[in-house]
């Protein structure tokens, strides 16, 4: 059972949650244990971005904050350099620290996308970031990564995505809730954990995901990896 003080990275207050002290203190224990296959989501990631990038590629990474794709990367390839882009000063702090030896292979940016070097990049990743802006912001953040990225570069992208309509959604949350609590959560924890979830998130079907990446000029997205209410995609510039 995870204790008290570890259960504060589950978010339940989306908009003020990565400004919290405890909460980001406390951020690298979540996604590998609320994510169903988040490490090797990561690996696959990595993979799918050396199918094009070079060896000594430059690599964007979009939600950078707390550092855990950036250190998979790095451990991955020896060679690439990272722009890391999060708008919490205190989770690129984080990322610092998460990257230890690695660290002087990165070069983070307190901001947007539109804070993003112009690159160009030869491949991007935006992990478990889209999920928290509207459509036609999500849409406009994709474009803009793909004017960054070199023609054919590799864009890989995960986060909230569930089939269905009204009558699937509830089911698909309630196995969400319910693999929280199966991983060690108190179960009121993972049932308000749900509810904001599904109140505060800007949840897709993912057929709308893919048209979204089509819409910014990607080609060919394809499915990589599905965990319960998680999907990822590589598309590509």
């Amino acid at each position: 059972m995870i204790n008290s003080s570890q259960q504060d990275h589950i978010v339940t207050d989306i908009p003020t949650a990565f400004s919290d002290p405890q909460m980001v203190a406390n951020y690298t224990q979540g996604p590998p244990r609320f994510v169903p296959g988040y490490n090797s989501m990561l690996s696959m990631a990595a993979i799918l971005l050396a199918e094009r990038a070079h060896d000594d590629a430059r690599i964007l990474v979009l939600g950078a904050g707390g550092g855990l794709e950036l250190q998979a990367f790095a451990q991955a390839r020896a060679r690439w350099t990272f722009d890391g882009v999060d708008p919490s000063a205190a989770m690129l702090d984080l990322a610092k620290q998460t990257l230890g030896p690695f660290a002087s292979r990165a070069r983070l940016h307190q901001g947007y996308i539109d804070d993003a070097p112009a690159g160009p990049f030869d491949g991007a990743t935006c992990l478990l970031t889209l999920h928290f802006v509207d459509v036609e912001e999500r849409l406009r953040i994709a474009s803009e990564i793909r004017r960054r990225l070199k023609p054919g570069a590799p864009f890989v992208t995960a986060h909230f995505s569930i089939p269905g309509g009204d009558l699937e959604r509830p089911i698909w949350l309630s196995r969400y809730s319910a693999f929280l609590a199966a991983s060690g959560l108190e179960p009121d924890k993972a049932a308000a954990a749900r509810k904001a979830v599904d109140g505060q998130l800007s949840i897709l079907a993912p057929e709308q995901d893919e048209v979204i990446l089509r819409d910014a000029g990607f080609s060919d997205p394809t499915l990589f990896y599905t965990g319960f209410t998680f999907r990822g995609w590589v598309a590509y510039a």
